[in-house]
Formats: C-alpha cells, sequence, structure tokens
C-alpha cells in the first residue's frame, strides 16, 4: 500500500500481513488501537478496514506525518483521532485492545534532504523527528561531545567498530572548519575512514554513525524503553501489544521487556521477518522483526528462556 503521492509521504507498513494476522486475536471485536507511531497511518488504515469495531487513536510527533495519516485516515471519519505527541509524553483514557509501534524512520524523512537523516541526500545535519519542538541537532550534538564521548555514542549506539576513527576524524575536521556543511560532507569524511574495499559494501560504511547520531539526538532508546514500561498497562486483560523494531538495539530491549515483564505474556517467542516477497518489494522490511505480547489477566511472576 502507497499513499497518493500528492500528500508527500509515502508508506509502505512493513510486516502487515503478520501484523493482521495478529489482530485476529485481540479479545474483543471492538474497543480501542492505539498506534504510538502512526507515521503515515499505514497500519492503522489496515487494521481499521479489517476490524470495523475497532477505533483508533494515533499518535506521532512529526507534522508532515500527521498530515499525511489525516489524509489516508479521512474515510473512517470519528473512529480515527490523531495525537501531536511522543508516545513517551502520551496516557489513554480507556484501556486498548491493542498497542502497535512501529520504531522505523519512515521514508520520506529518510528522503527528504533538510530532515538530514540520509547520507545519500545531502542536507544540514539536523536528525531531529520533531524539529519544531526544539532540541539539539545532530550537528549541535558532534559540535559538544569530547572525542571521546563522540566514539563511545557512535560504538553504543550504532555498534560500529571503527568508532575511534571516526570520531577522530569528525572532530579534527571540525577543528579545521568549523562545522560540517552538511550530511554528504559527514558521510564522506565516514567512509575515508574504511578502506576503499570495504566502501563498496552492500552496507554504506556511513549507515551506522548516521544511526547512532538519530537514535541520540531523539533519544529513541530512552523512550522505547519508556514505552515498554508504561504500555502494557494501556491495555486490556488479553490485549496485545506488538512492536516492530529495525536494529538489534531495539529488538533486544522488546525482547527483555517481555520476557522480564510478570504484566506479558508473549504470543511471539521468536520475531516475526519479513518474507523473501516482501523484501523484494520493500527492501526497507529486510532488517524488521515484530514481536507480540498479550496483557495477562491474571498478573503473576514471569520468567523463562528464549
Amino acid at each position: 500500500m502507497r499513499l497518493s503521492s500528492s500528500s508527500g509521504f509515502c508508506h509502505i507498513p512493513v510486516l502487515a500481513e503478520s501484523v493482521l494476522a495478529a489482530a485476529k486475536a485481540l479479545p474483543s471485536q471492538e474497543g480501542l488501537l492505539i498506534d504510538a507511531t502512526l507515521g503515515g497511518g499505514g497500519h492503522s488504515a489496515l487494521l481499521l478496514e479489517q476490524r470495523p469495531g475497532l477505533r483508533l487513536i494515533g499518535l506521532d510527533q512529526d507534522l508532515t506525518a500527521r498530515a499525511a495519516a489525516a489524509a489516508r485516515l479521512d474515510a473512517f471519519g470519528e473512529r480515527v483521532q490523531i495525537v501531536a505527541t511522543n508516545f513517551a509524553d502520551y496516557t489513554p483514557r480507556e484501556p486498548a485492545l491493542m498497542v502497535l509501534a512501529d520504531l522505523g524512520v519512515s521514508s520520506p524523512q529518510l528522503d527528504v534532504p533538510e530532515r538530514g537523516f540520509s547520507f545519500r541526500l545531502d542536507g544540514p545535519l539536523d536528525m531531529r523527528m520533531n524539529p519544531e519542538g526544539g532540541g539539539e541537532t545532530a550537528a549541535e550534538l558532534i559540535d559538544r561531545l569530547e572525542e571521546h564521548e563522540l566514539a563511545d555514542l557512535i560504538y553504543g549506539y550504532g555498534e560500529e567498530r571503527l568508532s575511534r576513527r571516526i570520531a577522530r576524524r569528525i572532530k579534527s575536521d571540525l577543528a579545521q572548519t568549523g562545522a560540517y556543511q552538511g550530511t554528504a560532507a559527514l558521510a564522506y569524511a565516514v567512509a575515508g575512514c574504511y578502506s576503499p574495499k570495504a566502501r563498496r559494501g552492500r552496507i554504506h560504511p556511513a549507515t551506522r554513525t548516521f544511526q547512532a547520531l538519530r537514535i541520540a539526538v531523539n533519544r529513541e532508546l530512552d523512550v522505547l524503553d519508556d514505552l515498554l514500561q508504561r504500555a502494557p498497562d494501556w491495555l486490556e486483560p488479553d490485549g496485545l501489544l506488538g512492536v516492530i523494531s529495525f536494529h538489534s538495539l531495539e529488538d533486544r530491549r522488546v525482547k527483555t521487556a517481555f520476557l522480564r515483564d510478570a504484566r506479558l505474556e508473549r504470543v511471539t517467542r521468536k520475531p516475526i521477518v519479513a518474507s523473501e516477497k516482501e523484501e523484494m518489494s520493500n527492501p526497507r522490511s529486510r532488517s524488521a522483526k515484530l514481536r507480540i505480547a498479550r496483557r495477562r489477566t491474571n498478573i503473576q511472576q514471569a520468567g523463562g528462556d528464549g
């Protein structure tokens, strides 16, 4: 499914068939769906179409995403409420049948140069999910951190083995120029830390560094931890919590929370991943992992392996 190009926001929801299949196990035909990362509204539209008794509260801090979702979901009328907020700042007024969070950065955010997320399109080093909300940009973060702090960040959030070398190059460039002119210059500097052979790999050399900066700018792991702590209390008994993650730092947190939280019972012991067919039609689904848990009717001590 694609949104109209006139919306300026093109969104193909990943693992959509698996999300719809999971929703068949909801404890009721009628109730509330909370889409904690509404994006273009792709998952929510499919769920509302499948289950006419669902009402939606969609959360997103991105103005462009909210506008696109409003257009996509307009046909569902009063069944839809869109809230301008980060899920870490939200508390529902009623329990939900399902809470869904797709943690991926959407194509429009990646592909609009002015947002500064992509090393493939030159733009300012911004990377804020909510630029209207203020906060530190990636350029400001790079300038503020000491070299060892930047190296630790790139290693910790990007799992980048050349983090020391990359941080040294970044801070050296800053000392000479005062500031990076944009994402292309930063990507060039990071790539220069790799051997010529490594630069020609399937994954761009700057991928992990850009991931680390984006995570830090938006406090993504902190807000994910907050969601995993709070979302079980948003659910009705037997309600479902589904989280789609895109890298190991996120997936480990989701796995651990689902395993250890006494309020939850795992529905998926292993993450659901994209089929070969979906990977071919939507390359960004290749790293997607869906985990699902159910709110226990009677809260008891959780535990186990897996």
